[in-house]
């Protein structure tokens, strides 16, 4: 049995690009109650939180957990707390390169953890206001880690990347598939 810990639809359709049959079951774990650390490390260590949890209650499963977050000049930028905060995110973004960083760990049964920290750099247009309130109107910043989805309406916002598409969607597709090759 394969288990996802994430109730992220984007993870779940991910996923099903490497894996076809598995469940979700989302981990039950405070991420607040975390130590803040810097990006990479931070990811890393709430999919290492949500695994743990995860393998207390189906030990004898493979367990895929993973974490998103998008850092501008060693800034944390979690999901926007309402459409103020996510226009503050992209208009500080604007015209930028920030980082979007992804932990991901697999659990199998009797095996150490293998995990991974993907990072991808992403390079935003310079933004008028006008267009941040348009992409705001269309609602996708919304549970979106940095206010934005490049897979919808905000590709619009994107000049360019460096690294993996799908680690900026929310999981590093080529990287899990070799991570569950090697296991």
């Amino acid at each position: 049995m394969i288990i996802l810990g994430s109730r992220s639809p984007r993870r779940q359709e991910l996923l099903r690009l490497i894996v076809p049959d598995f469940e979700v079951q989302p981990a039950q774990i405070d991420e607040r109650a975390l130590p803040i650390l810097p990006a990479p490390e931070y990811v890393a260590s709430l999919a290492a939180e949500k695994g743990a949890d995860l393998a207390k209650r189906y030990p004898m499963a493979t367990i895929i957990t993973a974490d998103t977050m998008v850092s501008y000049q060693h800034q944390l930028l979690g999901k926007p707390a309402n459409r103020q905060a996510a226009f503050d995110t992209l208009h500080m973004l604007s015209g930028q390169v920030h980082e979007v960083y992804t932990g991901v760990q697999v659990l199998q049964p009797k095996q150490p953890a293998t995990r991974a920290v993907v990072e991808t750099k992403v390079w935003f247009w310079p933004l008028t206001a006008a267009e941040i309130e348009a992409y705001l109107d269309t609602n996708e910043y919304r549970d979106k880690a940095g206010s934005y989805g490049i897979q919808g309406y905000g590709a619009r916002l994107v000049e360019r990347i460096d690294g993996d598409f799908y680690n900026v969607v929310g999981l590093p597709v080529s990287t899990l598939a070799r991570m569950l090759r090697a296991n």
